[in-house]
């Protein structure tokens, strides 16, 4: 019995962690698209300040 409960309690710290590894990993998406998106704009603002 006391090999099932440990079992279970590694198998839920796990499943925690690799939850937060999920979460960390959708963070890093959506900066890398909102960096992404400045970089464009200010270049947008650059190459319209030089045509002028």
């Amino acid at each position: 019995m006391r090999k099932s409960a440990v079992a279970i309690a590694i198998t839920f710290v796990s499943l925690i962690g690799l939850s937060s590894c999920a979460n960390t990993a959708n963070g890093l998406a959506k900066d890398g698209r909102q960096a992404s998106s400045a970089l464009d704009a200010s270049t947008h603002r650059i190459l319209k300040a030089g045509a002028n």
